[in-house]
């Protein structure tokens, strides 16, 4: 029986952000301390408030090697979580640890606590660490209680991953196998090269695949820095960027623009958007990549307005025309699939995704979004959990309800986004979707697939989920069929989740077989989720 146990909280790299989610935390380790005080188990923080710093998270890697070079690597650790974090800050840590480890979250919208403990538990699982993980609103309900007693009995905590099945082509639907197998032996014979704008966001570890499992997809990477893409920002003409901007409030983007750079969006900020836009083709071109991935944070955010409504409109086969400097058009009629904060997990995905669903004849714009949130809704008279899929850029308007004339843009908030810029922003139309994540376990690709749909809320609903969390950003509603709020918790590997839209459910259904069925000749083991 665990009597004593430390408590860490990793945090964010950037003061204002540790600052302004402080609060918060503070208040998630007051409800878990009572808990565990009910328990008789003694609790050890393991670093203190800063007063300086106005915060008590890690907020480096080498803060993280400081604080655990001082614990006793065999006691056991809980890392709880109500902020985004930055996985890195504690990884060095928990790989040397020999104690039981809990990553424990609160259920709660606010700050993506959830998105950093998924997160965490992706980097873990890709690191070869033994842990556990929790998750609850306040801590007090059957579930969370019962799984705290099972870690402090046993320093480990089973869930139901019954959803789970290994892919049999044997019950795939008509020839989806045929074709899936078939484009995969055609996608690794043609290769294909992945633009990396400078690797490794936000201590995002499980986001990185190591070039010798990427390799065996027929993917390589290129790598390139995201100081190169602002050098090409500043060839670009004003009157170029200007052409874009005309282009998008012509389809009817709403841009929410102010006066004051602080705090508002400016026009000047979204034509160096659509400076990056440009720039971003242009090299990719330069290069031949066929998806890229811009970090941006860090080190790009200290220079340039925020990517992500450049991301957005990369991700959209009917996007802003683009050409070279010598006034060649750049893939004209077709997305440059890129994957927000350079998840190459889901650039691999995403790219696979676009080309295959081409192929059967659907529209390959795709994204990925956080696992933010979700809450049980009543649709139709029956009651279903219905997530917050959230995500600061790369969301295709194509996805949106009315398309770029439901797409709006506004500031990105200044405590992570100092320099300004707009996000593109919509709510994601009804309708049926595959959802997966590529992520590495036991030194191998793997991936997760199943399918659900997209709920139409009330604008109510929708906007109170907004304001519960981050309002400026593009949201889906979904719902993964036959997949539980925990078991997703339990089994999903990172802090994004990959969507596509498909026709109809019986497509949605051919579709997921044909991509396990490539994924799996690829040599990623695949499994199928709620089917």
């Amino acid at each position: 029986m665990i009597k004593e146990v430390y408590l860490v909280a990793s945090g964010d790299l950037r003061l204002s952000a540790n600052r302004t989610c402080w609060q918060a935390q503070k208040e998630m380790e007051s409800s878990l301390q009572e808990v565990l005080d009910r328990l008789g188990v003694k609790v050890t923080r393991a670093h203190p408030f800063d007063k300086d710093k106005g915060h008590g998270f890690i907020d480096s890697q080498k803060m993280g090697m400081q604080v655990f070079r001082e614990l006793d690597p065999h006691k056991p650790i809980i890392v709880a979580e109500s902020v985004w974090q930055y996985s890195h800050h504690v990884l060095p840590g928990l790989t040397t640890h020999k104690g039981p480890i809990l990553t424990l979250a609160n259920w709660s919208g606010q700050w993506p606590g959830l998105v950093g403990m998924l997160n965490l538990n992706g980097s873990l699982t890709k690191a070869g660490v033994t842990y556990s993980t929790l998750w609850s609103k306040d801590f007090t309900d059957d579930f969370f209680l019962h799984g705290l007693g099972e870690w402090l009995h046993s320093g480990k905590i089973t869930h139901d991953l019954s959803h789970v099945k290994d892919f049999d082509p044997r019950q795939a639907p008509g020839n989806a196998v045929e074709i899936g197998e078939s484009f995969a032996r055609s996608f690794r014979k043609e290769k294909a090269i992945m633009g990396v704008f400078d690797e490794g966001c936000m201590g995002m570890f499980n986001a990185i695949i190591p070039d010798q499992l990427l390799h065996l997809t027929g993917i390589f990477k290129e790598r390139l820095s995201q100081s190169g893409l602002y050098a090409a920002m500043q060839t670009i003409q004003d009157g170029e960027a200007e052409e874009v901007l005309k282009w998008l409030l012509e389809k009817g983007v709403s841009f929410q623009w102010g006066k004051d750079p602080e705090s508002e969006l400016t026009r000047e900020q979204t034509l160096e958007q659509c400076k990056m836009y440009l720039a971003a083709l242009r090299l990719a071109d330069e290069f031949g990549c066929d998806t890229i991935g811009i970090q941006y944070q860090q080190g790009l955010k200290d220079l340039a307005v925020a990517s992500d409504l450049a991301e957005g409109l990369l991700n959209t086969t009917d996007r802003p025309p683009a050409f070279t400097k010598e006034g060649r058009e750049i893939l004209p009629g077709r997305a440059l699939p890129h994957f927000n904060e350079v998840d190459e997990c889901a650039g691999l995905d995403s790219l696979i995704t676009y080309r295959l669903w081409e192929k059967l004849g659907l529209s390959g714009d795709n994204t990925l979004h956080d696992l933010r949130y979700g809450e049980d809704f009543m649709l139709d008279g029956e009651k279903v959990f219905v997530w917050v899929f959230l995500i600061s850029g790369a969301a295709p308007p194509s996805h949106f309800i009315d398309g770029y004339a439901g797409a709006s843009s506004e500031r990105q908030p200044p405590m992570y986004f100092k320099l300004g810029g707009g996000s593109l922003k919509g709510i994601s139309r009804p309708g049926h979707i595959v959802w997966s994540r590529v992520f590495i376990m036991n030194d191998q690709l793997h991936c997760d697939l199943g399918i659900g749909r997209v709920a139409a809320l009330p604008p109510e609903e929708t906007r109170r989920r907004w304001e519960m969390t981050t309002p400026q950003w593009p949201v889906m509603h979904g719902i993964l069929e036959g997949v539980s709020r925990d078991q997703m918790m339990a089994r999903h590997k990172a802090n994004h989740i990959q969507v596509v839209y498909a026709t109809d459910k019986e497509k949605a259904l051919e579709a997921c077989y044909a991509k396990a069925a490539a994924m799996n000749e690829l040599g990623i083991k695949t499994a199928l989720c709620g089917l």
